[in-house]
C-alpha cells in the first residue's frame, strides 16, 4: 500500500546525482523536480533535498510530522554536510540553508521562503571568519531574523522595516548592505527583541529547531489567504499541497562580484530569442522581488560579470534543449560562479506563445502537434483584442464579470441615444447601464465598451458585446447607476457623464481614467498555428452571426458556417423596429400580416447577404425566439411617442403592453410557442429564408440553409412548426422554379427536450444545444439575476465554477450527453452542435469533441480560440497532450 507512510519522504540532490527527476513534479513539486533534473544533467546547482508534497496535507490535518521524517531529514542533512564540508551549527564552518516552497503547479510569490537558516550568535562569527567579510555575515543574519520572524512567528513585516529604516537614516545611507557592521549588529539585537515582545517567545538559536520551524511554516503557507485565492483563480486543487526544498546557501551578497536575479530564456512578452530578466549585484533573492532596490536589465551583466553571463547563456540554451520549452530561471552568482536555484516552464503572453511555438518548430525542438498543444486557447484573446499596457498606472474602481474580452477607454454615457450621437461624432464613449435591453442596441453599436450593474455572462449586454467584439463588464460589484443624474457611484467614488474610464472585459476590471492600450496584431505565425490546428481537429467550428458583417468576420477567423443566426437581432433598429412593434400591437391576423409584409423584404435582404457571406457553408437560422415585450418601450414618454407614431391612443397601447407583460418571460410566450400561436410570423420568416436562398442559388451560389425551431419541449410542437416550414418552402420552390436542399432541426434548451430527444429526432434532422437557456432551466437560475448571489457561491465553495461561464458537465452536460445518445439511436445521421455561449469555452469544446458532435458555434472573436481548443481536444483523444505538456 503506497502513501506518505511507505514512499520515501525525502529526496536528495547533489554532486551530479539526484533521487528524483523532472517527471516527479507531483511528489517533488515543480521547484524540487527542476533542481533534481538540473543536477542530473550537469547544471551547476547547490546541493540539497526535498520533502515530498504529500506530507503537506498530512501535516496541516494533524499539525505533526510522521516519526520517520526526522530520521530521513537527519540522513539528508548528513549527506549535505558531507558534500559541502560544512556543518549545521558549526561555529567554525557553518552550513546555512534556504527553505523554500514548491508546488507541482507554479504559484509564484504565493508561499514562503526563508534564507540563511542556521545563523545564530555563534555561527555568524564563523561565517565572518569563513568569508572574511563581517558586513556580509551580519547582513545575512539580519535578513534571516527578519524573514524567520515574519514567516515562522507570523509577525508583521512593517516593524522590522521601520527598525532598519531608522538605522539607515541615522547613517545617511540608501542600501541595506552599506550599513556599518556595528549598526547591523544593533539591528539584529532589536529584531530579536521585537520577536520576543510580539511573539512572546525567544528567537531560536538551535539550527535544528530553526529548521523544523521553517519546514512547518512553509507547509502552513499553503493555506494563506493569498495562496488560496491564487489557487481559486487558476483552478489549482487544494489537495495538491507544497513540497519543501532545503538547499545549501550560495550568497549573492558577498560583494560586487556576486549577485542574484531572474531570467527567461526568451522574452516572455514578445517571444524574441534573447535572455530577458533582471539582476542585482551584492544582493539576495528577496531584494529582486521586494522592490527595495532597482534591478538591472540582464543584458548589462555581459559587461559587469562577463564570465557569469556567458555561463548563464549556456545554461539557458541547455535547459531549453533539454526541456524543449522556454525556461523561467532563478540564479545566484557567488564570487563570479553561477548557481541555478530554479527552472520552470515560463509563463508567456499570447503573442509570445504563438511566436515561440512556431520558432521552436522551425528549430526542430518540437513538432507541429506539440506547438498546437502548448498554446492556451484563451491566450489568443490577446491577439484578437486590445489589451491594457502592463506598464500603465491604473486606478481600480470595481470588478465584475469578464463578459466580453478586450479593453477600451472612453467617456461615460448613460443613454443609448447619446452614445450613438457622440459615437457618430467620433468620440470614444462607454455605455453604462443598470442592464441593457434590445432598445439600447444602437448605442451599443457606437460605444467602445459596455458596463452594467446587473446581468451575467449570458445577459443581453454580454451576448451582444461578444458578437460585436466589444469589451463588456457585467454585474460590476457595488456599481450604483443613477441614469437620471447621469452618474454612477462605486466604493464611495462618483463618476459623472463625460469622465474617462477604462473597461477591461478580459479581467472584469474597471479603472478610472484613460489607460494606455496595446492594439491587437495578427502575425503570420498566428495563421501558421491556425492551419496546423485545422489539420488536427475533428470537431468543426461555426460562428454565431446575425449580420453580414458578423458572417464575414467569422469566416475571416476561420468559421466553417453559421451555427446560430438570431433573427430577432435584425429587428432592433430603425424602420424594422417600427414595423415589428406594429406587428406586435396589431389586434388581428390581417393587421399582423400587413406589418409582416413590411418586414419580409428586410429579412429577405438580410438572409441573402448572410448566405452570400457564408457561401458554400451551412447557415443555421433560428426562428423568432424572444418574448414580444422585449421589442416594446417601458418608459411612459417612450410609450406615448410610439402611440403617436402608430396613430393609437396612449392608453390603448399601454393596455396592450400590460397584457403582454409576463411574470417570468423567459419561460413564457416565446420560441416555438410564438410560432404556434401566431403562425403567420413563422410563415413570413420561412418565406424570407427560402426566397433569399433561391435568389443566391439562381445565381450559381452554393447555399445550405438549416432552419431551427427554438424552445421545443414536445415533438408535437416541433411537428406543427415543421409543417409550416415545409409548406412555405415548397411554395417558394414552385414560385421560383428552383429547389434548395435544406435541413430542419431544433434547439435543445429545455430539460424535457433532452429527455425526449429520441421522440424529437424522429422529426428533426439536427439538434443544436442552446446551453444558455439549458443551463438556466436545469439549474433554475435566471442568468440576469444570478449575479447577485453567484459570487458568494463561488467564494464560499458552494459551486466551483459559474455555470454560465463554464459548462456544467456533471448536470447540464449529462442532459446533453443523454440527448445525443437518444437522438442518434433514433436517427444515426443526426447532426449535433452547440450554439450557446459555451461554444467558445475550451473545456466545453473538449466535452463536445468527446461526445462526437459535428460542430461548436461561438461569437466571431471566439472562433480562433474554439479552433485551437478543438485541435487540442483531438490531440487529447489521441493521448498526445499529456506528453507535450510534460515539461517543468
Amino acid at each position: 500500500m503506497s502513501g506518505p507512510y511507505t514512499q520515501p519522504l525525502v529526496y536528495f540532490f547533489g554532486q551530479g546525482r539526484a533521487d528524483g527527476t523532472a517527471a516527479m513534479k507531483d511528489v517533488l513539486g515543480g521547484k524540487g523536480a527542476g533542481l533534481a533534473e538540473m543536477t542530473t544533467i550537469g547544471i551547476p546547482v547547490p546541493p540539497g533535498f526535498t520533502i515530498a508534497s504529500n506530507l503537506c496535507l498530512h501535516y496541516l490535518e494533524s499539525r505533526q510530522f510522521p516519526k520517520r521524517l526526522q530520521a530521513q531529514v537527519e540522513n539528508a542533512l548528513q549527506r549535505l554536510e558531507s558534500g559541502t564540508g560544512k556543518h549545521l551549527g558549526d561555529g567554525d564552518n557553518p552550513l546555512l540553508v534556504s527553505v523554500r516552497s514548491g508546488a507541482a503547479v507554479s504559484m509564484p510569490g504565493m508561499m514562503e521562503t526563508i534564507l540563511n537558516l542556521g545563523l545564530n550568535d555563534v555561527t555568524v562569527e564563523g561565517l565572518t571568519r569563513q568569508s572574511g567579510n563581517p558586513r556580509f555575515a551580519w547582513d545575512s543574519y539580519r535578513r534571516f531574523v527578519q524573514m524567520y520572524g515574519s514567516v515562522v512567528f507570523d509577525l508583521s513585516k512593517k516593524p522590522f522595516e521601520q527598525i532598519l529604516e531608522e538605522h539607515k537614516q541615522r547613517c545617511n545611507i540608501e542600501r541595506d548592505i552599506d550599513l556599518p557592521v556595528e549598526e547591523m549588529q544593533a539591528v539584529v539585537r532589536r529584531f530579536k527583541q521585537r520577536v520576543r515582545e510580539d511573539a512572546g517567545k525567544e528567537f531560536p538559536e538551535e539550527p535544528l529547531a530553526q529548521l523544523w520551524g521553517a519546514i512547518a511554516a512553509v507547509f502552513e503557507s499553503w493555506n494563506t489567504r493569498r495562496a488560496i485565492d491564487y489557487r481559486k483563480l487558476h483552478d489549482i486543487p487544494d489537495s495538491m499541497g507544497t513540497a519543501v526544498n532545503i538547499v545549501a546557501m550560495v550568497f549573492g551578497n558577498l560583494g560586487e562580484d556576486s549577485g542574484t536575479g531572474v531570467t527567461f530564456s526568451r522574452d516572455p512578452s514578445t517571444g524574441e530569442q534573447t535572455l530577458y530578466g533582471e539582476y542585482l549585484l551584492n544582493a539576495q533573492g528577496e531584494d529582486v522581488v521586494s522592490g527595495s532596490r532597482d534591478p538591472l536589465p540582464i543584458g548589462t551583466m555581459k559587461e559587469r560579470l562577463p564570465h557569469a553571463y556567458q555561463e548563464l547563456e549556456r545554461v539557458a540554451r541547455t535547459l531549453e534543449r533539454h526541456f524543449r520549452d522556454v525556461q523561467d530561471m532563478e540564479f545566484t552568482i557567488e564570487r563570479g560562479n553561477l548557481y541555478m536555484l530554479q527552472t520552470r516552464r515560463a509563463q508567456r503572453s499570447g503573442h509570445a506563445a504563438v511566436r515561440i511555438a512556431c520558432d521552436m518548430v522551425d528549430e526542430g525542438l518540437i513538432s507541429e502537434q506539440e506547438a498546437v498543444a502548448r498554446i492556451p486557447p484563451n491566450d489568443l484573446n490577446q491577439l484578437l483584442h486590445p489589451t491594457i499596457d502592463p506598464h500603465s498606472k491604473l486606478d481600480l474602481l470595481t470588478t465584475g464579470l469578464p463578459a466580453s474580452p478586450g479593453a477600451a477607454c472612453g467617456t461615460v454615457v448613460f443613454d443609448a441615444d447619446r452614445a450613438e450621437r457622440l459615437g457618430r461624432a467620433g468620440q470614444a464613449v462607454i455605455l453604462v447601464r443598470r442592464e441593457t435591453s434590445p432598445e439600447d442596441f444602437h448605442g451599443m453599436v457606437m460605444a467602445k465598451a459596455i458596463l452594467t450593474a446587473r446581468g451575467g455572462m449570458t445577459s443581453h449586454a454580454a451576448v451582444v458585446a461578444r458578437g460585436m467584439g466589444k469589451p463588456c463588464v457585467a454585474a460590476a460589484q457595488g456599481l450604483m447607476v443613477d441614469e437620471k443624474a447621469n452618474r454612477f457611484s462605486v466604493n464611495g467614488r462618483s463618476i459623472t457623464e463625460g469622465d474617462w474610464i477604462t473597461v477591461d472585459g478580459s479581467t472584469g476590471k474597471v479603472f478610472a481614467g484613460q489607460a494606455a492600450l496595446i492594439a491587437p496584431e495578427l502575425s503570420g505565425n498566428f495563421n501558421r498555428v491556425m492551419k496546423w490546428a485545422d489539420r488536427i481537429m475533428q470537431l468543426r467550428v461555426r460562428v454565431n452571426a446575425d449580420t453580414p458583417g458578423d458572417a464575414h468576420r467569422g469566416r475571416d477567423f476561420g468559421a466553417e458556417g453559421i451555427g446560430l443566426c438570431r433573427t430577432e437581432h435584425m429587428f432592433f433598429t430603425g424602420d424594422r423596429l417600427v414595423a415589428m412593434r406594429e406587428m406586435i400591437v396589431a389586434q388581428d391576423v390581417a393587421g399582423r400580416q400587413r406589418a409582416l409584409a413590411k418586414l419580409l423584404p428586410m429579412q429577405r435582404g438580410d438572409f441573402e447577404a448572410i448566405f452570400r457571406a457564408m457561401e458554400g457553408y451551412a447557415v443555421t437560422i433560428r426562428l423568432l425566439d424572444p418574448p414580444l415585450h422585449e421589442f416594446l418601450p417601458k418608459e411612459p414618454h417612450e410609450i406615448a411617442a410610439l402611440a403617436r407614431e402608430l396613430g393609437m391612443e396612449t392608453a390603448t397601447l399601454t393596455g396592450i403592453i400590460e397584457r403582454l407583460h409576463e411574470v417570468n418571460p423567459m419561460l413564457g410566450l416565446r420560441g416555438c410557442r410564438l410560432g404556434i400561436i401566431y403562425p403567420e410570423i413563422t410563415a413570413m420568416q420561412v418565406r424570407a429564408i427560402f426566397e433569399a436562398a433561391c435568389t443566391v442559388a439562381a445565381r450559381k451560389g452554393r447555399v445550405m440553409p438549416e432552419v431551427m425551431i427554438p424552445l421545443t419541449a414536445t415533438v408535437v410542437e416541433f411537428r406543427k412548426q415543421a409543417l409550416i416550414v415545409r409548406q412555405v418552402a415548397e411554395e417558394v420552390f414552385q414560385e421560383r422554379q428552383i429547389t434548395v436542399p435544406y435541413l430542419l432541426g431544433t434547439m435543445i434548451e429545455l430539460p424535457r427536450a433532452a429527455l425526449t430527444a429520441d421522440e424529437i429526432a424522429r422529426e428533426a434532422q439536427f439538434f443544436s444545444f442552446g446551453t444558455n437557456d439549458l443551463t438556466q432551466t436545469t439549474w433554475g437560475l435566471s442568468r440576469d439575476d444570478a449575479g447577485r448571489f453567484l459570487p458568494y457561491y463561488l467564494e464560499h465553495g458552494v459551486i466551483e465554477d459559474d455555470p454560465f461561464q463554464v459548462l456544467d458537465q456533471a448536470g447540464v452536460g449529462k442532459l446533453i450527453a443523454m440527448a445525443c445518445d437518444l437522438g442518434r439511436r433514433t436517427r444515426p445521421d443526426l447532426k449535433l452542435g452547440i450554439c450557446g455561449e459555451h461554444g467558445g469555452d475550451p473545456s466545453a469544446v473538449a466535452f463536445c469533441d468527446r461526445l462526437g458532435m459535428n460542430y461548436v458555434s461561438c461569437s466571431p472573436f471566439r472562433v480562433p480560440i474554439a479552433r485551437l481548443a478543438a485541435a487540442q481536444a483531438a490531440l487529447a483523444a489521441r493521448g498526445t497532450m499529456d506528453r507535450t505538456r510534460a515539461t517543468v
